[in-house]
């Protein structure tokens, strides 16, 4: 105890003796506050025999006052054991302390806070042959009926924010840093006041360039008074220009290599001026072969107040070095001597460097292969991949390259040695000398978490303290670009300790446990059972704490029940203040108990969940304040477990089963909530291999817990306070709501484990019934950063508010229920939030750093997501609906080779893709218009985009914040079901800008699901679009969901004989919206054809119709409700429905509110039919003319745009229209609304600069001057400045080849084109290809409208 203990504990006494001296009755007062001042104990010093027995049974009240060792302590029958507040430390060691009946053990009180230090040592093997407790196991606390355990240690802070940015080795904290490379030739002198260890002047000198330089130094060196500390260096060249003077003047200071320095030496030098004695120096030799070297010197001198401060310098030539990415090597040569590095690099040009310094190999899953180099000549290596021994047959290889050589001086003042001052938010007093504290990473990787004790700091404010050492990494201490990214600071140690006795290593007391660790993680543990009489614990550490068996975790409310008031607990039952690190299985849980109060625990470093509820009846809990961080993968759960472990550990699985880690493992979570009826308040999850919040779901109750809610009870309870939650450093996700696990034992039909994880969907309900009206999830103020994907939220009525997401690979997903809404009618939505794409925290570049290149808009440096080239994105669409609005998109810019964007949509996505999506008043900040949307194209990540939702991306943008186009919906740009002429094309975003009216037809073919489907849109016979179908190969049917204009006619067709049964549900419809739909049927068909309403939800169909045959197409228009028509065309096999919504629909529904509208037909199709594809037979019989139903909206412009880029709108066309006999030709070229009309034959030309978007000129070339060799056109052409937009369109019979056409070539055309009849063209004049670049030319019609962007910019390059 310190001396303000003992200050504290001397207070106390003499308060007790005045009362107890002037107020008797106080007596009972003062002992229940402080429970070893009761005078009843007896005192009790046990001594230490490890074979002793203890039990404190009914008349015994003890008070430990000493150290003991013994076998066990069984407290019951109203026995009591107090320990004694005092300045000795106390330590007890026992097997296991067993409390009911009665029983009680006390360590201060509530009100009275244990002063001193106590610690219970939990002892044992578990293979030391004592008989384990049938319900509590070994090495516990274990609190059972009746019984009464209150801990109270000393009130601290548990953890709190840093407040200034620590930077690896401490640099830039207490001191002086500066850093010189390129650009600072010569020699750098410093001046440092010894007094403060201040800098008081600096200067350079270029003796490389100038020789009046070293008459300057000298004159400098001389004006310094003596007894000043000197820091002299070379900084890339020194000794050109440098003459005998100033290399005698400095060899008069102290130095002795300065006289003799040579071109490009690297050379430090540190003194105290008048002192040459205390000099010290450094000097190496430098050939520039392209290696490093460097000299460094440091010194330590002590202020005039007495501390110390450290003086350094450096000067170097550096090498840096950086890693290429992986290269898959799945076909192995089974050369003699070893593969050649040759080869690879010609598999792989301009990517592996010609001397690679080192190489790694891997398999595929990341474990660690050897290589091995055997043979180098020149820069021909060959090197062998060895897996335990043998050859590698399958596996991933990379190489470290240097850079080329750069200089770099560095000189260092340290007033901080070996030690850092931490800057908090919070006053942290209460942290004392010899405490443990961890900083979190602020960076991807979890395990940047670093460690420190405190120091005495007399020079510290209330809010910081001074620790031991540096760190390695860099931790931010502020908010960044609107996102509060700091780190988190939490206390390990306290004054009450409960800790596991440990092995120097792993033992195997359960299968696999020393397959996947290597230390000892038999831990102590403790247990609360079923109706013990009352559980606090505060201001303690738990340590070497919980085991990899099941049940036994640090702290376990095991099936307790209600433990607040409802329970009958007064004070209600809480666990706060305490520091649970160093843990071998989870932190705190919660298990079949309701109503506990978690309340400022610091989770650390432990394996498996860390806040952990199990079976799903957990309710009403709250986790205030909780931190958590490096979070390990466990054995115990399929959902705890890593790849490794997954594939390993199949005992509880049925013989015959597949590991799939990704789908069935792979979930260790900080906070893992299996019943969303919780509280999560204020809590951080600050790094786990997995995930930071995870709510998942139990269809009914497992284990002890078997029966206790009805099947989908947790599924539709609303979500508990979900407010002002952080989440950072997770590999996986930030939060995720979505799956459930396996709730049955693994079987023949279903062979994963038991509490797999599986599929489910979320629907919050009031009262948790889905026939009650839908009670929407809120998730406020949460932060996520850092991760692979801030959050991914699947299910009915999440809605989230004043969010804040950054640096993350992919900052939200929020998705439906799949194919079909789970709970149709509701909607997801985020508002008032902020999305940062490549942020001011750019990490620390390391060795072992999973990604580092370039991002952000100043093409720095920095950690990176999942790949260099991975696509970073803000909020991608999955299905819907979805409902953004009011939010910031900040920092997001596209490299050429990584496509970087805010909106976007989920890749390789078969699902569909819901028109009412939405987004409303968008704000873009340091985004380039180019990098808003990005709706993908074939290649790395993307693959192919041949799934069907990829084919079929929508969003509604509301206002037209996003596009420019209120009221307009944006699609890719080749979805030709959506599109009408007058769309606008978006080539920057692979996607177009259109208007109308759709909804969604969900197309169900039954008995097959290998059917491609083909649909296309009357008036774009040319444009179909094939659809594979939503749903796996080996199901019972297939669904095609595509999304459709309304008030339009389709046809289907397929790539084998169609489908004897289908259905067609109108999706999105509302009453009295139509399609008119035909499907392609081999000759002979008959059909029945039925229409109904089905109610998802109460599982029931109404039948509300029948088709009839008719013989005229007009007649489908006459069909009335419960009998409509259908229109069989033998000639061309496509069988003619009118498809029209009968009921209305609520706003967000995908149905009626009747249920869904669904047409059935059943076709009798005769044998040995063929492939139903009728289009040759559809076209042009049944093309219509393609018209605009729904008028394009006008484009914001001026006052109306929020950024100073904006997209330039551009309209060309040039084409041959017939009026009656005559034919005429048409063209012009129309820039944001100014037309600019061709009035002869020939090429129109438009220029425009392409930073600011004017028109600069406009001239037409007539088919004279195209002839021949066209000096007119070329001249005009190399007299367009730089940087600007070139609009062409033809008219007329106009010169279609010939030399004129390289003009086209030089501005971005493909070289070789083709011209045909008519020819529109935008092109750019410049140092680079924009992907904008569009050349159009047909026979009859040419017609672009697009828009481009203005400033036109060049994308840097990945």
């Amino acid at each position: 105890m310190g001396a303000a203990g003992t200050q504290d504990l001397f207070r106390l006494m003499l308060t007790v003796s005045w009362l107890l001296a002037c107020f008797p009755g106080v007596t009972s007062t003062v002992a229940a506050e402080c429970p070893d001042q009761s005078p009843e104990l007896q005192p009790w010093n046990p001594g230490h025999d490890r074979d002793h027995r203890v039990y404190i049974g009914r008349g015994r009240a003890l008070l430990l006052s000493a150290s003991a060792t013994v076998h066990s302590i069984h407290i019951s029958q109203g026995g009591k054991l107090v320990i004694k507040d005092q300045e000795e430390t106390i330590v007890l060691r026992t097997r296991h302390i067993l409390i009911d009946g009665g029983g009680q053990l006390h360590a201060g009180s509530a009100r009275c806070p244990f002063q001193g230090n106590f610690t219970i040592v939990l002892y044992g093997r578990a293979d030391d042959g004592v008989r384990p407790d049938p319900y509590f196991g070994q090495k516990y606390i274990g609190v059972d009926q009746g019984g009464t355990l209150e801990l109270h240690g000393q009130k601290k802070l548990s953890w709190t924010f840093l407040n200034k940015t620590l930077h690896p080795g401490g640099m830039q904290e207490g001191g002086y840093f500066f850093e010189r490379s390129w650009g600072h030739r010569g020699i750098i002198v410093h001046v440092i006041d010894p007094k403060s260890g201040t800098v008081i002047h600096s200067d350079r000198f270029d003796t490389y360039r100038f020789k009046k330089e070293s008459e300057r130094l000298v004159q400098y060196l001389n004006a310094v008074p003596n007894g000043r500390i000197l820091s002299v260096a070379v900084n890339d060249e020194g000794s050109r220009n440098l003459d005998d003077m100033a290399r005698k003047a400095m060899t008069k200071l102290g130095s002795k290599h300065f006289l003799h320095l040579g071109f490009r030496h690297p050379w430090s030098f540190l003194t105290v001026k008048g002192n040459p004695a205390s000099s010290v120096e450094d000097h190496v030799e430098y050939h520039g072969h392209g290696s490093s070297a460097a000299t460094r010197v440091f010194k330590l001198f002590r202020s005039e107040h007495g501390e110390y401060f450290n003086v350094s310098s450096s000067s170097e030539w550096v090498q840096d070095v950086e890693w290429t990415e992986w290269f898959a090597h799945d076909k192995v040569p089974h050369t003699k001597g070893g593969e050649k590095i040759s080869d690879l690099r010609a598999a792989h040009p301009g990517r592996i460097c010609n001397r690679p310094l080192d190489i790694q190999a891997t398999t595929v899953d990341g474990v660690n292969l050897t290589t091995e180099v055997v043979y180098k000549r020149g820069q021909d290596y060959r090197f062998v991949c060895y897996d335990q021994g043998h050859a590698c047959q399958s596996y991933r290889v990379r190489f470290l390259c240097g850079r080329p050589v750069r200089p770099k001086l560095t000189v260092t003042i340290d007033t901080n040695v070996n030690s850092t001052i931490l800057t908090l938010e919070d006053n942290v007093q209460s942290w004392r000398p010899g405490d443990s504290l961890v900083v979190a990473s602020t960076d991807y990787s979890m395990h940047q978490a670093e460690e420190f004790l405190v120091l005495p700091c007399h020079a510290c404010a209330a809010n910081q303290v001074r620790v031991a050492g540096k760190p390695m990494y860099l931790h931010i201490g502020q908010e960044i670009d609107g996102v509060d990214m700091r780190a988190e600071v939490g206390l390990l140690s306290r004054n009450i300790v409960i800790m596991g006795e440990m092995e120097a290593s792993c033992y195997p007391y359960s299968t696999h446990i020393c397959t996947f660790f290597d230390f000892d993680t038999f831990g102590g543990h403790i247990k609360f059972a079923l109706g013990f009489t009352a559980a606090h614990l505060e201001g303690v550490e738990l340590k070497h704490m919980g085991q990899q068996l099941v049940g036994q975790y640090p702290i376990h409310f095991h099936l307790a029940g209600d433990v607040d008031e409802k329970g009958g607990y007064d004070p209600p039952t809480y666990v706060r203040d305490l520091s649970i690190h160093h843990t071998f299985s989870r932190c705190v849980t919660v298990h079949g108990s309701n109503g506990l109060m978690v309340q400022d625990v610091v989770g650390y470093d432990s394996l498996g969940h860390c806040f952990f509820t199990e079976d799903g009846p957990e309710e009403r809990n709250t986790f205030h304040h909780c931190l958590g961080l490096l979070v390990k993968s466990g054995t115990l759960l399929p959902s705890d477990r890593d790849s490794r472990m997954c594939k390993m550990i199949t005992e509880d699985s049925y013989p015959g089963y597949v590991p799939k880690p990704r789908q069935d493992c792979n979930a260790v979570s900080t906070f893992w909530m299996a019943n969303p009826n919780n509280n999560l308040i204020n809590c951080a999850a600050a790094g786990s291999e997995e995930t930071g919040f995870w709510f998942i779901f139990h269809h009914v109750p497992t284990g002890p817990s078997v029966g206790m809610y009805s099947p989908g009870y947790s599924e539709h309870i609303p979500l508990g306070m979900f407010l002002n939650n952080r989440a950072h450093s997770n590999y996986r996700a930030g939060m995720i709501i979505d799956n459930g696990v396996k709730t049955t034992e693994a079987s023949a039909k279903d062979k994963r484990p038991f509490l797999s994880v599986i599929s489910a969907r979320y629907s919050p309900h009031q009262d948790a019934d889905p026939l009650k009206p839908r009670e929407p999830a809120i998730i406020k103020h949460f932060t996520a950063y850092k991760k692979d994907h801030g959050a991914w939220l699947r299910g009915g009525d999440v809605w989230l508010d004043s969010c804040r997401f950054a640096d993350n690979g992919i900052g939200l997903t929020l998705a439906s229920g799949g194919t079909f809404p789970y709970d149709d009618g509701s909607k997801q939505e985020i508002k008032n939030s902020l999305f940062v794409g490549e942020s001011g925290n750019v990490g620390t570049e390391m060795m072992d750093n999973r990604i580092w290149g370039p991002g952000g808009l100043d093409h720095s440096g920095r950690t990176l997501p999942i790949g260099q080239n991975f696509p970073i994105r803000g909020i991608q669409f999955y299905d819907g609906p979805i409902n953004i609005q009011n939010c910031t998109f900040r920092k997001f810019a596209a490299l050429e080779g990584r496509h970087t964007s805010a909106l976007a949509f989920r890749l390789n996505n078969a699902w569909q893709s819901c028109p009412h999506n939405n987004v409303t008043n968008i704000a873009f900040e340091d985004v380039p218009i180019t990098s808003r949307v990005f709706f993908g194209e074939p290649g790395p990540w993307f693959n192919q985009l041949d799934m069907d939702g990829d084919k079929t991306s929508v969003f509604h943008d509301v206002d037209g914040s996003v596009s420019e186009y209120p009221g307009s919906y944006l699609t890719k740009a080749d979805n030709w079901l959506v599109r009408h002429p007058d769309c606008i094309d978006v080539p920057d975003w692979r996607g177009a800008v259109c208007s109308g009216r759709y909804a969604q037809m969900y197309i169900q073919a039954y008995k097959t699901s290998n059917l491609r489907m083909k649909i296309i849109k009357n008036d774009f016979p040319s444009r179909p679009l094939q659809l594979e179908g939503a749903l796996t190969r080996n199901t019972h049917y297939q669904q095609y969901q595509p999304v459709v204009a309304l008030h339009k006619g389709y046809t289907i067709h397929w790539d084998h004989t169609a489908p004897a049964e289908l259905a067609i549900w109108l999706i999105n419809f509302n009453k009295g919206d139509w399609i008119r739909v035909g499907l392609c049927y081999p000759c002979g068909t008959s059909f029945s054809i039925l229409s109904d309403v089905h109610n998802r939800l109460l599982k029931q169909t109404v039948k509300t119709g029948t088709f009839v045959r008719t013989l005229q197409m007009d007649k489908l228009q006459q069909s009335l409700p419960g009998r409509g028509y259908y229109y069989w065309d033998e000639a061309s096999g496509l069988l003619f429905l009118k498809l029209t919504a009968q009921n209305e629909r609520d706003k967000f529904a995908f149905c009626s509110v009747k249920g869904c509208e669904r047409i059935k037909i059943k076709a009798l199709i005769p044998m040995n039919a063929g492939v139903s594809d009728c289009t040759a037979a559809a076209y042009p019989r049944f093309a219509e003319r393609a018209t605009v139903d729904v008028p394009m909206p006008r484009k914001l412009v001026g006052a109306q745009l929020k950024t100073k880029d904006h997209f330039l709108e551009v309209k060309m066309e040039s084409s041959r229209q017939r009026f009656f006999h005559l034919h005429n030709d048409f063209a012009y070229i129309e820039v944001d609304g100014r037309k600019h009309a061709s009035l002869e034959d020939g090429i129109q030309v438009v220029v425009i600069d392409g930073r600011q978007g004017h028109v600069l000129r406009h001239a037409s070339f007539r088919n004279a001057i195209l002839q021949g060799i066209p000096w007119q056109l070329f001249s005009y052409v190399a007299a367009i400045p730089d940087n600007s937009i070139v609009l062409m369109a033809s008219k007329g019979r106009y010169i279609s080849r010939g030399p004129w056409t390289r003009v086209l070539e030089k501005l971005g055309a493909e070289k070789g084109l083709k011209l045909k009849e008519k020819m529109t063209f935008v092109g750019f004049k410049g140092s680079f290809r924009p992907t904008w670049v569009t050349l159009v030319t047909e026979d009859h019609k040419a017609k672009i409208f697009q828009v481009v962007p203005i400033p036109v910019l060049r994308k840097k390059q990945l």
